[in-house]
């Protein structure tokens, strides 16, 4: 199968609040108050978060499939720290992003533990969201050359 190309075009709506739009979709990102926004939607790391979620439960349900595991229901939960210092332009020794992240996941299911073992590292393996988390992808940012040119008086 080719490789399978995503892709989204933002806007800033302010400095803390942003549409993104993809396909036919769109969503905004905001900052809580107390970070500058209006709090009007999840934040850029909350987004992270959820789409992990997601992804977990889409490949756990197809893993389920393939495992001949019948999965009734699957909730997931996941929470994570950042020390926002670093974003904000202060000095300190902790990483900008997550210092680490918990999964925590409640399939409704008979499977033995044995089996949700294997069915757990199965997910681990292609998650592609924990995958780009897990693991360091190439991530380059440059300035686009439709960038609106600026005027002086």
């Amino acid at each position: 199968m080719p490789d399978l190309k995503f892709s989204v075009s933002a806007q800033a709506l302010s400095p803390a609040k942003t549409e993104v739009k993809t396909r036919k979709f769109s969503f905004i990102i905001d900052e809580p108050k107390e970070l500058g926004g209006t709090n009007e939607a999840a934040n850029p790391v909350e987004y992270l978060l959820g789409s992990l979620a997601g992804c977990i439960n889409v490949v756990g349900h197809l893993v389920a499939k393939e495992q001949n595991i019948t999965l009734s229901n699957l909730k997931v939960e996941i929470s994570g720290n950042l020390n926002p210092e670093k974003l904000f332009g202060k000095a300190t020794e902790d990483r900008t992003g997550y210092k680490e992240i918990s999964v925590k996941l409640y399939p409704e299911t008979d499977a033995s533990p044995e089996v949700l073992s294997k069915w757990i590292e199965e997910i681990e393996k292609r998650c592609p969201i924990n995958d780009n988390i897990t693991n360091s992808t190439p991530v380059k940012v440059s300035v686009g050359a439709d960038t609106a040119s600026t005027t002086t008086a």
